[in-house]
């Protein structure tokens, strides 16, 4: 079964830690990414540990390998559990990613696709290849997009029984009853935190998934 990411996209601390431990019975890791950080500082993380579920930094690391391996140093520091990054500035940049989450014991994912619709305007026609770059460098897995299964599937060919997990369901038009099926996690934000009661959404994801 995949499991459900929430994607913690709020910046505002109280409300991100109220839909976070609201969710958390029904979730399997949390996603933190550049808005919550920037707005409440990476001591956020001390707040949602408590929770105890694994939390994965949505950084999109994509700089030099001295750069990434500084940057992923502070995540697992501070106590993320995985980080992701970008694949496109080659190898030796991925490779300091993963090199650093696994002295850490913890793990690194590698874009391989983004959601968006501007997305196929470049990684359309390089997803291959970072996703073998991501397999190379030891990575636990890639990103894909939920709103493309075909890209997914395709994508599985290549990482095996490495994981993928899909961002893009809900609001971006993905659909989890497809999509579910392919991948080793969904990754959802806007559908759970903006709803109403962000605990509902989240136990009937769960139920579904």
């Amino acid at each position: 079964m995949a499991e459900l990411i929430l994607a913690l996209d709020v910046i505002e601390r109280k409300r991100a830690l109220d839909v976070a431990k609201s969710c958390t019975p029904y979730l399997d890791k949390i996603k933190v990414g550049y808005p919550l950080v920037l707005a409440s500082s990476l001591n956020i993380v001390n707040e949602l540990k408590p929770l105890g579920i694994p939390l994965i930094a949505d950084f999109k690391v994509a700089d030099i390998p001295n750069t990434n391996g500084l940057i992923c140093n502070l995540v697992f520091e501070i106590g993320f559990d995985a980080v992701i990054v970008h694949g496109f500035p080659g190898a030796d940049a991925v490779k300091a990613c993963v090199d650093v989450a696994h002295r850490f014991g913890g793990e690194c994912y590698v874009v391989a696709e983004m959601s968006h619709t501007g997305a196929n305007e470049f990684f359309s026609g390089v997803s291959d290849r970072i996703t073998l770059i991501a397999m190379q460098c030891g990575a636990e897995g890639i990103i894909a997009p939920a709103t493309r299964p075909d890209r997914i599937t395709h994508l599985r060919t290549i990482v095996g029984s490495k994981k993928i997990y899909a961002p893009g369901i809900g609001v971006q038009g993905g659909e989890i009853e497809k999509v579910a099926p392919l991948v080793d996690g969904i990754i959802v934000g806007r559908m759970i935190y903006n709803a109403p009661n962000p605990s509902e959404i989240a136990k009937h994801l769960a139920k579904i998934y």
